[in-house]
């Protein structure tokens, strides 16, 4: 555990990649076996369910420290983080125990906790506080609560084992996808070829876009195709061993959350991979063979174990195929764009299947041309437009020169801010989580949280607004006074049956601090139902941002 703290130390402190790299690299190099799966699983979110619930901690810090549980809560106020607030508050001994334990071992404790007592488990985290610094003590405290968001992109790991193991970085990134148990897999099985090839359903790592800003950074537009860019779930369908398999984005095997997608196990051509759009569609309309629904109707569905024959029929699910990455058990990755696009097109074209579309090309001439069609996304139910270097291969993870997103401006209304509660990490002393509200008659009406979106001087300076102008306290929540005009920007908006106002906004964040603006200049709770008549979507959305 005293090796992976250490390594977390430098991971969290540095600021330069290579710094992480290099850490990384050296524990790589030295940790066992185990050890290393474990580092690999945890930090591409393969950490195990929570056994020991983090008020029980909380409870067994307060007996070692005799502190009242308020001043407890006022620490984590300050610092932003219980993990860290109980590393910080137990003792620490002048003569530390050696603590040969490695971090597997604990992995494998922790998991074999779930079904004991908590006097066990109690007797158990008791006996490794008293083994372990300070540092120790709150990496061993953020592997029972929770990830590590130290700054380490999976990029990174993966460079670190491609130096490691001397096999390209794409190839890392393949081996290490899918669903694999690090309780029982070792470390050359996950890595080597042989132990990839055992597992039939690892998808390969998404390829990403970049912003764009000024189509002017591209060159000409005959190199170039474009794509609507669709708001759903970008997932990949795999037919492999005469088996179907569908992950998300985020690596998370959902074949079994949309039965649509089972007649496919029949029809597909074996040893084939499909990188797309899982989204709900609609039937054909005067512009496209599809209607796009809005993303609030696929969240109805998301996260359900069963879904029912109503959510089938009032939230159906199509896929909106983008590229083609294995064909005939060959992966087809290194081919240009172009190549990969006719051999999708075959693909798709002979499952004739009407829930299932190949992304249709913008034919444009002009970047002038193409500025004008992206104006008209939202009558297509899109985004934006994604761009795409016709002699592009398929690369791994966000690359900047050959794939572009290039989105159509927010929606924006003005708003005042009512509510301000502390953030957490390194901005855990000052208020930057805000909600915020528009006018109703002569109410004001809450509909957004946003905390993000400012400078760290903006940042400062609302929060001294805040410490100055506070009006109540509701726990970690000030009222405050409604004076501070901010212009909140948003993807979408939908119909919500959880809030006051009777909307959800997606992705909502600060985009202008209206310094210009006075109360009575905001915006009313009508203009976001007018906003909502054009743009949004009537289904209420479900885990929507607040």
């Amino acid at each position: 555990m005293k090796q992976f703290a250490e390594m977390i130390s430098i991971l969290a402190t540095s600021t330069k990649t290579n710094a992480k790299i290099d850490a990384l690299l050296a524990y790589f190099e030295n940790a066992n076996s185990e050890d290393k799966v474990w580092v690999i699983a945890l930090f591409t979110g393969r950490r195990p369910k929570r056994t020991i619930a983090g008020s029980l901690l909380v409870q067994w810090c307060m007996e070692i420290t005799e502190l009242p549980d308020w001043l407890i809560a006022e620490s984590y106020h300050t610092v932003g983080d219980f993990a860290e607030v109980i590393a910080l508050l137990l003792p620490e001994e002048n003569e530390q125990p050696a603590n040969n334990f490695s971090l597997s071992y604990y992995m494998k404790m922790l998991i074999a906790l779930d079904k004991k007592d908590d006097e066990i488990k109690k007797e158990f985290i008791l006996k490794s506080w008293s083994l372990m610094r300070t540092m120790e003590k709150f990496v061993f405290n953020k592997l029972i609560t929770g990830g590590f968001r130290i700054g380490v992109s999976q990029k990174i790991m993966v460079n670190a084992l491609a130096k490691t193991t001397k096999v390209s970085p794409s190839v890392i990134a393949h081996r290490i996808s899918g669903k694999w148990d690090p309780s029982s897999i070792s470390f050359h099985d996950l890595i080597s070829d042989d132990g990839s090839i055992k597992d039939f359903s690892k998808p390969y790592p998404f390829y990403l876009a970049y912003a764009l800003e000024e189509i002017v950074e591209l060159q000409e537009p005959d190199q170039w195709q474009a794509e609507w860019k669709w708001d759903g779930i970008r997932g990949q369908v795999i037919k492999r061993n005469n088996e179907l398999f569908v992950w998300s984005r985020g690596e998370e095997l959902i074949t079994e959350k949309f039965p649509e997608y089972h007649i496919l196990q029949n029809i597909l051509p074996d040893g084939l991979a499909i990188d797309g759009e899982i989204i709900s569609l609609g039937p054909p309309n005067e512009l496209l063979d599809f209607t796009p629904l809005p993303f609030s109707v696929l969240q109805t569905r998301i996260g359900r174990k069963n879904i029912s024959k109503k959510q089938l029929t009032e939230a159906p699910v199509g896929f909106i195929a983008y590229d083609i990455l294995e064909y005939n058990h060959i992966d087809v990755r290194e081919q240009p764009l172009e190549d990969r696009r006719k051999l999708l097109t075959s693909v798709i074209k002979n499952l004739q299947l009407p829930f299932i579309h190949l992304s249709p090309i913008i034919e444009f001439s002009s970047w002038d041309e193409l500025k004008e069609i992206r104006m008209n996304s939202r009558d297509m139910g899109s985004e934006g437009i994604m761009l795409k270097r016709k002699s592009s291969p398929y690369q791994v993870g966000r690359k900047r020169g050959d794939w572009w997103k290039w989105k159509i401006d927010p929606l924006t209304i003005d708003a005042v801010l009512i509510y301000a509660q502390k953030g957490s990490g390194r901005r855990s002393n000052l208020y930057t989580d805000y909600t915020f509200a528009v006018k109703n008659g002569d109410d004001l009406v809450t509909f957004a949280k946003a905390y993000s979106g400012l400078t760290d001087k903006e940042f400062a300076q609302v929060d001294a607004f805040v410490k100055r102008n506070s009006i109540e306290k509701f726990g970690p929540v000030r009222t405050v006074k409604p004076e501070l005009v901010f212009e909140i920007a948003f993807e979408g908006i939908a119909a919500s049956n959880r809030h006051k106002s009777g909307v959800a906004l997606r992705f909502p964040r600060m985009s202008r601090w209206r310094k210009d603006k006075k109360l009575e200049e905001i915006n009313t709770l009508e203009d976001l139902k007018q906003l909502l008549q054009v743009y949004g979507a009537s289904r209420p959305m479900k885990n929507e941002k607040e």
